[in-house]
């Protein structure tokens, strides 16, 4: 008698990045990997640009094709699959057309992170790329991750306070965003004040404010970190408050490279204990257990 064994279905978390390259690893496509890596989340990725880039500025940008994008979309979700879909920097409005094309039917979260502006202060979107990422993806999205220029961007409204970050929420709920992480950092005060809106309500979540210049890919961090843990199966109020604190410890332990502004440590490894850590065979993740606990 033959016997029949069933194939389970892989239980890995999945997690499709659809965004640009950044030459330094702070950002972009780079950050995204290792937040989803940091959580124990399987990364593949569509590259939609890449960057020449490092602490101090972009040097030089170079948009894919928008059929490349749609190609590296449908390979990746034809076949390895996803269960959460986190989009970055997009470029251009033919990018942003292509790839509202290709997650339309998707049953996969979808987080979309308005990428406009780098830490920087450069360009990463085509001014006339915004209304095709408003009318294109935005209805798209289960979770938009705007910082406060962006915000105003997208709804055309004045931020300068968390009521006012509230209302643009708000907003973009009404422009059939399922929820909106309206991420404070850019308003005054000692604390960061981020505002969760969905159609529950809205729950502030404060913080205590770093002073550092090691922010640069903090904003790809946080929808990343987000993204990974929506893919772990977590709710999604949860899944940004482990993000929140997660990109917390990696500013606070930023390993300081670079000129301008650096890169976070992603990894939230001790750079003193780090040898011990191999020696005993300890995960250099394992402060993670913390923040998922």
């Amino acid at each position: 008698m033959t016997e029949t064994i069933e194939i389970q279905k892989p239980t890995t978390p999945r997690v499709l990045i659809i965004a640009g390259s950044d030459s330094s690893g702070g950002a972009g496509i780079q950050a995204d990997i290792k937040a989803c890596a940091a959580f124990g989340a399987y990364s593949a990725t569509a590259i939609t640009a890449v960057t020449a880039q490092n602490t101090v500025g972009v040097q030089q940008v170079q948009l894919m094709p928008a059929e490349l994008v749609r190609a590296q979309i449908r390979s990746v979700l034809s076949d390895i699959g996803a269960d959460v879909i986190k989009i970055g920097m997009l470029g251009s409005a033919d990018i942003i057309e292509v790839v509202a094309e290709e997650i339309e039917e998707s049953d996969a979260f979808i987080i979309l992170d308005p990428v406009m502006v780098a830490t920087s202060g450069d360009a990463l979107l085509e001014e006339k790329a915004v209304e095709a990422l408003k009318t294109k993806l935005l209805p798209l999205a289960d979770l938009v991750t705007p910082n406060v220029p962006e915000a105003e961007l997208l709804t055309g409204l004045k931020i300068d306070d968390v009521d006012d970050l509230t209302k643009a929420g708000d907003a973009l709920l009404k422009m059939n965003v399922y929820a909106a992480l309206m991420k404070g950092g850019h308003l005054d005060g000692k604390s960061v004040v981020d505002v969760l809106v969905s159609e529950e309500g809205a729950n502030i979540m404060s913080g205590p404010r770093i002073r550092s210049r090691h922010t640069h890919g903090t904003g790809c961090t946080l929808a990343s970190a987000v993204a990974a843990c929506m893919a772990l199966g977590a709710p999604l109020e949860e899944a940004v408050m482990t993000a929140r604190e997660f990109v917390f410890q990696a500013i606070k332990t930023a390993p300081g490279l670079g000129e301008g502004n650096g890169p976070l440590n992603h990894g939230l490894a001790n750079p003193e204990t780090e040898a011990d850590d191999a020696s005993s065979g300890n995960n250099p993740f394992a402060a993670l257990k913390d923040l998922q606990s």
